[in-house]
C-alpha cells in the first residue's frame, strides 16, 4: 500500500526520497542535503507525519567542544606534558625558575605537578633540594593520558558526540570537565525522522516516478526537427501563495483545547462580568486585600447587579469565613460590586458549587482583565488557561502529573515544581519549564489545591486541583517573540511569516 504520489508536494517528495536513502535522518541533515530551509523541512515533515508516512522520534544527545584553555592545549600541549618536557630539556632548572618562566600561567604549574606526579605517575620525587627540580621523569611519561587522547580527537573536528568516545576517552572527558575552561559539555534535543511501512513504499514509488520523469524529459527535449515539443518541469517552483489563515493565537487556543479534551476534560464557559462575591469573596480574597483596589481591578460604575449574587446559605458561609479571618466586618455591598473578571476561577467555582460533582475534569480558556500598564511583558486584557480536577482521592501528586502531561503534549519535556503561595490554594506550587530553543528554565503556570475556606462554604466535598496561567506567555515562547504586543499588532508581514504547522 502506498500514498498517492501525485498528491504529494515537491518538498514532501524530496524529504521522502532523502529519508528513504538514509533510513534515519535528522531535520538538520535533511536541510543540508535537500537545500531546503529548516522551516520548509519542518513544515514538510509535519505534513508527512499527518499522512502517516513518517515517524518522528525525539532524543537528547551529548556533545563536547573545546573551551579556551582546551584550544590552547591542542596547540601547545596540556600543562603537565609541557612540564615534563621542560624538565627533560633542563633537569637542573629550579622550580622557582620554572614558576617565573612564561611557559606556565600562574595557576597552572601547581596543578601540572600534581597531575603529572599523582595522577599520571610521570614524575617521581628525587630529592628534598628545593633549589633544583626535585622531580625526575618516570618511564610512564611515554604513555598518553586520557585527557591528551581527548584533546587530540579535536585536531580536525570542532565537536565530538559522546557516543563516538571509547571508555578511555570518556574517562578523559570526565577529567577535563573538572578543569575550568578546557571542555564544554553540550546537551541538545535531536529530532530524528524515519519512514513508516507506507512511507517506505511511497518513497520507492517517488524515486521510480522521478526516474521516469527524467527519461520523459530527455526524450522530449526541444530540437530543430520538433520545435513544437517542450519539457514540462513538474517540480518547478510556483508563485508564492498568501492565502487567508487563522491567527496564531486562535491556532494555539484550538491546540490547547484539543489537549484538554484528549485528557478527558470538559470545557466550561461563563460571564466576563462577575460580582466581587464570586471573583474575590468566595475565593477567600479578603475585602481589605490590595488586589481588590481600583489600581488592580476594573470595577463597573453605573451598572447594578440584577440577580442574586448567591443563595442565602452560600452568602452566610462566606460571611462567616471572612469575619473569622479579617479585622473588618464582611460587607455584602462590597461583595455585590461588579467587576471585569480578573481570572476565570469564579466561573469554575460557581460551576462546582452549582453542580456538586463527585468527580469532574473541567477546563476553560477565557479572557480576563487586569488594571495594568501595557508593556512588552504585560497586557490589561489577555487569555487565561485553567484546568480543574476534583475527585475523592485527589492529591498534589495527581496535580503535578496532570500538569506535566499537559506540558508534554505541548512539546515541553522538562518540567519541575517548587512551593509558592497563592491566596486560595494550599498547598501551592509554581511550575518551571525548560525551553530548548533559548536554553533556559522559565516560570509558567501556577497551581494548587483549593483551601478549605473556599470549598467548605460551597459544600464541595472532595479536594479540588487547580492550575492556570496566561496563554500569551505560552504563545511568545512558541512563536519566538519577546514583545507580547506583537500578538495583537495585526502586522501583515509578521502574520504571514508565522508557519501554520510547527514542530
Amino acid at each position: 500500500m502506498t500514498y498517492k504520489v501525485t498528491a504529494l508536494h515537491p518538498i514532501e517528495k524530496k524529504i521522502l526520497e532523502l529519508v528513504g536513502n538514509d533510513g534515519c535522518i535528522t531535520i538538520e541533515t535533511l536541510s543540508d542535503k535537500s537545500g531546503l530551509t529548516i522551516d520548509q523541512v519542518r513544515r514538510g515533515v509535519e505534513r508527512l507525519k499527518f499522512k502517516k508516512l513518517i515517524l518522528i522520534s525525539q532524543d537528547f544527545s551529548v556533545f563536547f567542544e573545546l573551551d579556551d584553555r582546551g584550544r590552547s592545549a591542542l596547540a601547545h600541549g596540556l600543562p603537565e606534558r609541557r612540564l615534563v618536557n621542560a624538565i627533560q630539556l633542563e633537569p637542573d632548572k629550579g622550580m622557582a625558575l620554572l614558576a617565573k618562566s612564561r611557559a606556565f600561567e600562574k595557576d597552572e604549574l601547581g596543578a601540572a605537578i600534581r597531575i603529572a606526579r599523582d595522577q599520571n605517575h610521570w614524575l617521581l620525587q628525587a630529592s628534598s633540594n628545593t633549589n633544583k627540580a626535585n622531580l625526575k621523569i618516570s618511564q610512564a611519561v611515554t604513555e598518553i593520558s586520557p585527557e591528551e587522547r581527548v584533546i587530540e580527537r579535536f585536531r580536525n573536528v570542532q565537536r565530538i558526540s559522546e557516543t563516538e568516545l571509547s571508555d578511555f576517552e570518556k574517562k578523559g572527558t570526565e577529567l577535563l570537565l573538572r578543569r575550568p575552561n578546557y571542555l564544554k559539555k553540550i546537551q541538545r534535543q535531536v529530532v530524528t525522522i524515519s519512514l513508516t511501512p507506507i512511507g517506505q513504499a511511497t518513497a520507492a514509488e517517488v524515486s521510480a516516478s522521478k526516474s521516469a520523469h527524467t527519461e520523459f524529459a530527455k526524450s522530449n527535449t526541444r530540437t530543430k526537427d520538433r520545435p513544437d515539443r517542450f519539457v514540462l518541469d513538474l517540480e518547478a517552483a510556483v508563485k508564492t501563495a498568501l492565502p487567508g489563515k487563522t491567527h496564531p493565537l486562535t491556532d494555539l487556543i484550538a491546540e490547547i483545547k484539543e489537549i484538554f479534551l484528549s485528557l478527558g476534560f470538559t470545557e466550561i464557559d461563563g460571564d466576563i462580568i462577575q460580582t466581587s462575591f464570586w471573583n474575590f469573596d468566595a475565593l477567600f480574597t479578603l475585602q481589605d486585600h490590595p488586589a481588590r483596589e481600583m489600581h488592580d481591578t476594573y470595577y463597573l460604575s453605573g451598572v447594578k447587579n440584577v440577580a442574586e449574587i448567591a443563595n442565602e446559605e452560600q452568602i452566610a458561609n462566606v460571611s462567616e469565613i471572612h469575619n473569622k479571618n479579617s479585622m473588618n466586618a464582611w460587607d455584602i455591598q462590597e461583595a455585590n460590586r461588579l467587576v471585569l473578571r480578573t481570572h476565570t476561577t469564579p466561573v469554575t467555582l460557581k460551576y462546582l458549587a452549582d453542580t456538586q460533582p463527585n468527580e469532574a475534569k473541567i477546563f476553560s480558556v477565557g479572557t480576563v482583565f487586569r488594571n495594568e500598564k501595557v508593556t512588552k511583558g504585560h497586557l490589561s486584557e489577555f487569555f487565561q488557561i485553567e484546568g480543574i480536577v476534583t475527585k475523592p482521592d485527589a492529591s498534589i501528586r495527581d496535580l503535578m502529573g496532570f500538569q506535566s502531561e499537559f506540558y508534554h503534549k505541548l512539546g515541553i519535556q522538562k518540567v519541575k515544581f517548587w512551593p509558592t503561595f497563592f491566596p486560595y490554594t494550599e498547598p501551592s506550587l509554581q511550575s518551571m519549564v525548560y525551553i530548548e530553543k533559548i536554553d533556559k528554565w522559565l516560570e509558567l503556570f501556577g497551581m494548587g489545591i483549593f483551601r478549605d475556606e473556599v470549598t467548605i462554604p460551597m459544600k464541595i466535598r472532595n479536594p479540588v486541583l487547580a492550575w492556570g496561567g496566561g496563554l500569551e506567555r505560552l504563545a511568545m515562547l512558541r512563536l519566538g517573540i519577546d514583545d507580547i504586543r506583537t500578538l495583537y499588532s495585526n502586522k501583515i508581514e509578521w502574520l504571514r511569516s508565522v508557519p501554520k504547522c510547527q514542530l
